[in-house]
C-alpha cells in the first residue's frame, strides 16, 4: 500500500496483478510445507511432555499465522487491483472477472467473537480540510461496526479502545499531526461483539502544498491471533528454559549426593588392612580381600540413577560387600539410595545378617514416602574362615571365578525390595579360597545376552594380579557399551 507524503494522487502507481498471483502461489506452497512440519511437530509433542517440543509446535503455529496473514494481504491487494484500472481489468479477463481473494488454510481453533478474519487489514483516511472520514469495508469488519453507522472520527476512536490503551493512541496521533512522525503502534479495541482484539496501526500525515497537514491516512491490522501465538512461543520457550535449568540443577545435586554417598576410594582397597601375618591354622581357608569398584553412568548421562556399590570393614573384622539399584533417576532416586545404603551400613555394623537385613530394607522402602522398587545384593565375608554369607532381593547373583572357570552362584529366594510388605529373604553360604575372584554388579552393566559373556572372562581374571586389573578387564569389555541405565561393578579378590 502506498505511503503518501503529499496530497498528489499520482504519487504512486498500483502494482500489476501478475507478480501478485505469483506471490500468492508461493505463499500457498509455503503454507503446505509448514502444515507438514506442524503435523509432525504436533504428533511428537502429544507423545511427550518435553516443553521444547511444545515450544517448537508454538513456533510452527506462529509461522502458519504469519503466512496466513500474508495470504490475506495478497488477496486484498489482488481484489484492489481487480477493482482499479484497465490493467487489472485485462488481467481479470484472463483469470475471470470475479476471481476470489487468496485464502490459505487456517489452523483449527475458535475466533474470539469477531467476524473479521484474523490478520484482516483495513484502511482509513481522516481529511482535516473537509472533515470527511473514509473507512474501507475491511476496517468496519475489523471493528465489528456497521457501515451505515459511519466511520469513527479521531475524537471518537479512543472510545473503542480499552481504557489502559487510550493514552497510547492519543500519543501516536499527536506525534503524527504535530511533529509529522509516522504512526506505528499497537492497542487493544473492544470489538462490536464485545471481544477484545489487538490492532496494529501504521499511518502518516498527508501534507498540502504549504506543508500543512491536510489529512492523515492509516492502515490497521488485526494481530490478535499473531500476538497470541507469539505469547505462546515466549511462554513455551521460557518453560523449556526453566525445565532445562531445573534438569541441570537436579543433575548437579544428584551427582553431588551420589559422590557423597558412594565409597570415596579409587583403585584397589584391602580388607582387612595389611597387618601381622596370621597363621594358616588360625585363619582357616580365608584371606584378606583385595577390592576394586567402579560406577558407570548411562549413555546419556542426563540423569543420575540410584545404583550403588559399597565395601566396609565391620567391627568384628568381617567385611560387608553390597551392590544395588533403585528405579527412577535424579535427586529422588539418589536420596532414596542414600537412605538405603545408610541403613545397610548401620544394620551391618550392628551384626545383622544379610537375610534379615534385606527384610528390614524391604520394610524401609515399603514405608517410604517416595515409593520405589529396588534390587540389592548383600554379602558378609569372614576372612578367618573364608565364608561368604549372602542374600539378595531380586538382584543378579555374584559370579565366582576359580581356577580359570567362571560360574554364577546358586541364588537364594528373594523378591524385589518394595514389592511385597513383610517379604522374607533367604541366605546362602559359600566357602571362598585364596585366588578366588568375586564379581558383583548391577543390572545396567549390559543387556542380558551380553551378561552371559561374563564367565568367559575367567582366564583373564586368572592371569590378573589384583582386583584392579580384574576391574580393568570388565571395563574393557563392557565400559563402552551404550547402556540405557547406569551401573556399578565391585570386584573382590581373595588374597593368599
Amino acid at each position: 500500500m502506498p505511503s503518501p507524503l503529499s496530497a498528489d494522487p499520482s504519487a504512486a502507481q498500483p502494482p500489476e496483478g501478475g507478480p501478485v498471483d505469483a506471490l500468492i502461489s508461493q505463499a500457498l506452497r509455503l503454507r503446505g510445507g509448514i502444515d507438514a512440519v506442524r503435523r509432525e511437530t504436533a504428533a511428537d509433542a502429544e507423545r511427550s511432555d518435553d516443553p521444547r517440543l511444545r515450544w517448537q509446535r508454538a513456533l510452527c503455529e506462529l509461522a502458519a499465522h504469519h503466512v496466513d496473514n500474508l495470504g490475506e494481504h495478497l488477496g486484498q491487494l489482488r481484489e484492489g487491483l481487480d477493482r482499479e484500472g484497465a490493467a487489472a481489468a485485462a488481467g481479470g479477463a484472463a483469470r475471470g472477472a470475479s476471481a476470489p481473494a487468496a485464502t490459505l488454510p487456517r489452523p483449527p481453533g475458535p475466533v474470539d467473537g469477531a467476524d473479521a478474519p484474523a490478520g484482516r487489514v483495513g484502511s482509513a483516511e481522516w481529511n482535516f480540510l473537509t472533515d470527511e472520514v473514509t473507512w474501507s469495508d475491511e476496517l468496519f469488519q475489523l471493528f465489528g461496526r456497521r457501515p451505515e453507522d459511519g466511520a469513527l472520527t479521531l475524537d471518537e476512536l479512543p472510545s473503542w479502545l480499552v481504557p489502559e490503551d487510550r493514552e497510547v493512541l492519543t500519543a501516536l496521533v499527536t506525534d503524527c499531526l504535530v511533529d509529522g512522525k509516522p504512526i506505528d503502534g499497537e492497542f487493544r479495541i473492544v470489538h462490536g461483539e464485545g471481544a477484545v482484539r489487538t490492532v496494529h496501526m501504521m499511518g502518516e500525515p498527508v501534507l498540502d502544498s504549504d506543508g500543512c497537514t491536510a489529512s492523515m491516512w492509516a492502515v490497521l491490522r488485526d494481530v490478535t491471533a499473531l500476538r497470541r501465538c507469539r505469547q505462546e512461543v515466549h511462554e513455551t520457550r521460557d518453560s523449556a528454559h526453566r525445565r532445562r535449568h531445573h534438569a541441570q540443577t537436579e543433575h548437579r545435586l544428584a551427582v553431588e549426593l551420589q559422590e557423597a554417598v558412594l565409597p570415596p576410594w579409587r583403585g584397589s582397597l584391602r580388607f582387612p588392612p595389611a597387618g601381622p601375618p596370621v597363621a594358616a591354622a588360625d585363619r582357616g581357608c580365608g584371606g584378606a580381600l583385595d577390592l576394586a569398584g567402579h560406577y558407570l553412568p548411562s549413555a546419556t548421562s542426563s540423569l543420575v540413577g540410584g545404583d550403588w556399590f559399597d565395601a566396609m570393614e565391620l567391627p568384628d573384622g568381617r567385611t560387608l560387600l553390597t551392590v544395588g539399584g533403585l528405579t527412577g533417576h535424579g535427586v529422588t532416586a539418589t536420596s532414596t539410595m542414600a537412605m538405603l545404603l545408610g541403613a545397610v551400613r548401620g544394620m551391618a555394623v550392628s551384626g545383622t545378617e544379610p537375610g534379615p537385613l534385606m527384610g528390614w530394607l524391604n520394610h524401609l522402602l515399603d514405608a517410604s514416602v517416595q515409593p520405589a522398587l529396588g534390587s540389592a545384593l548383600c554379602c558378609r565375608y569372614d576372612p578367618v574362615t573364608g565364608t561368604l554369607l549372602w542374600s539378595r532381593a531380586g538382584h543378579p547373583a555374584p559370579l565366582l571365578f576359580r581356577g580359570g572357570v567362571g560360574l554364577t552362584l546358586p541364588p537364594p529366594e528373594g523378591m524385589l525390595l518394595g514389592a511385597v510388605a513383610d517379604a522374607e529373604y533367604a541366605q546362602a553360604e559359600e566357602r571362598l579360597l585364596p585366588g578366588d575372584v568375586l564379581l558383583l554388579h548391577t543390572e545396567g552393566l549390559a543387556r542380558r545376552p551380553e551378561l552371559a559373556r561374563l564367565p568367559e572372562l575367567a582366564p583373564r581374571f586368572a592371569a590378573a594380579g589384583s582386583a584392579h586389573e580384574c576391574l580393568r578387564v570388565v571395563l574393557e569389555e563392557f565400559g563402552g557399551t551404550e547402556r540405557e541405565d547406569d551401573a556399578c561393578v565391585l570386584i573382590a579378590r581373595i588374597g593368599a
